[in-house]
């Protein structure tokens, strides 16, 4: 019988964190009968309950897991490290907040029996802030444009990943993990199902824009050259512009010396301008090199405060798999 691994990560998710539970053993229960599941709620350091809840479950059912982390890391790590920890055939990753739809997960589980080895979720319409909706569209049309890598729009990462793909998670030891990216550079022949993205069951979003814009920073920065580019492009343009303007001034200054008053006006005004362009450039080529510092130090993903219900198998560092790996191969190589 084959293991499907859901994976929920949480922050202050209270409200939802015991629905979701019961929503994910209903549907296992009356559309996948042949399959077995493990449930693992990873949280986000959550300030309410959520983590009283969770280890509730977990005391009450051994097929959930769960993993609480030490402090906030961030909207992308914490799940991108839930599913190194999977150990079904499969994972499934979907937000506890049910704009994920449960009923999904059959869908996906067809298709992946069908030879895909990623299945996922495609937004063609949404139940959230019709403004909001706009605005990702264009984010995600101008990232597309932008990006040397293919770019998948209104993907959030919900669907579902073979085991082979999480394995090639587990290889690539990224500290800034951006998995919407990695999906489509990295990944295997996908099957795409859209479907409509509810509002929120309960509870109140963590998203704010900082954090919407952390998202659309970090995608820029792994997957395009435009900004730097842009900056030098827009550079040269600025420069040829400013060079041209001053040898016409030069030369109506030579021609009508007492009848041109050059002013100050135009020297202030181009040097406020240049200015503000230097600091935006600045300020954009800081972000690529932050992104570059954080995968240089290369630290963990996440720091576990405790884990529930993991057996010893799967509580061994995958990271470290892989290094016995390596050392067994060299040490054939050497006999």
């Amino acid at each position: 019988m084959k293991t499907i691994s859901i994976v929920v990560p949480c922050y202050n998710e209270e409200e939802n964190v015991e629905a979701m539970y019961q929503a994910v053993d209903c549907i296992f229960n009356k559309d996948l009968p042949d399959y077995r599941y493990e449930l693992i709620f990873i949280d986000n350091d959550s300030k309410d309950r959520t983590r009283e809840i969770i280890r509730r479950l977990c005391s009450g059912d051994e097929r959930v897991k769960g993993i609480l982390n030490a402090k906030n890391f961030g909207q992308f790590n914490s799940p991108y490290y839930a599913m190194l920890q999977s150990t079904g055939d499969c994972t499934v990753l979907m937000a506890a907040d049910f704009q994920d739809p449960v009923d999904m997960i059959p869908k996906y589980v067809k298709e992946w029996e069908n030879g895909y080895k990623i299945v996922i979720g495609i937004k063609k319409s949404s139940k959230e802030n019709k403004f909001m909706y706009w605005l990702r569209s264009c984010y995600y049309k101008t990232i597309k444009k932008l990006s040397d890598v293919e770019q998948i729009e209104h993907f959030t990462g919900f669907g579902l990943y073979d085991a082979r793909f999480i394995k090639v998670l587990r290889e690539l030891h990224d500290p800034t993990p951006f998995l919407r990216g990695i999906v489509a550079e990295l990944g295997f022949r996908r099957k795409e199902i859209p479907y409509e993205q509810p509002k929120r069951r309960a509870g109140k979003t963590s998203n704010n824009f900082y954090r919407l814009y952390d998202a659309a920073m970090l995608s820029i920065t792994s997957y395009t050259k435009a900004g730097l580019r842009l900056a030098t492009i827009f550079g040269s343009i600025c420069s040829f512009i400013s060079l041209a303007v001053a040898l016409v001034y030069l030369i109506m200054k030579l021609m009508y010396w007492d009848r041109f008053p050059a002013g100050m006006a135009p020297l202030l005004i181009g040097m406020c301008f240049l200015g503000s362009v230097q600091i935006f450039f600045i300020g954009l080529v800081g972000e690529y090199v932050l992104s570059i510092n954080a995968r240089v130090m290369k630290r963990p993903l996440v720091i576990e405060e405790e884990r529930i219900n993991f057996t010893e198998e799967t509580e061994k560092d995958p990271e470290e798999d892989i290094l016995l790996t390596a050392a067994s191969v060299e040490d054939g190589n050497q006999r």
